[in-house]
């Protein structure tokens, strides 16, 4: 067991490196995500708060939902919004984030994988 959790620490550290490598620090990423996707998808991910509920966010600490992922259609979901016909399910951020962050956000959800 514990060296399952080191596994994922490791694995994490190295996702969140690859965000790195797009121009955010390990602070930057935690900041955006607090200020920016916690609200709905959790500090944890698990989209467990009262907007993300009312969205109907989905737990992104989900093994199985990640592995429907793609990282470009999450990166263009956090530019470019979420809509479900004429309702806006998520705004978009790209006046807020740059590419880099936005690709930093995308490499930190990966890591939120259990």
């Amino acid at each position: 067991m514990k060296t399952s959790a080191n596994i994922k620490r490791l694995l994490a550290s190295l996702v969140l490196g690859s965000g790195l490598a797009y121009g955010a620090t390990a602070a930057d990423v935690k900041e955006n995500w607090t200020t920016h996707c916690a609200a709905c998808h959790g500090k944890d991910g698990r989209g467990q708060t009262k907007a993300g509920r009312m969205a109907g966010v989905k737990d992104q600490t989900d093994a199985a939902y990640q592995g429907t992922l793609k990282d470009d259609k999450m990166f263009t979901s956090v530019k470019e919004g979420l809509k479900e016909g004429d309702k806006e399910k998520m705004k978009p951020f790209k006046e807020k984030l740059s590419d880099d962050d936005i690709k930093a956000l995308v490499a930190f959800v990966r890591t939120l994988k259990k």
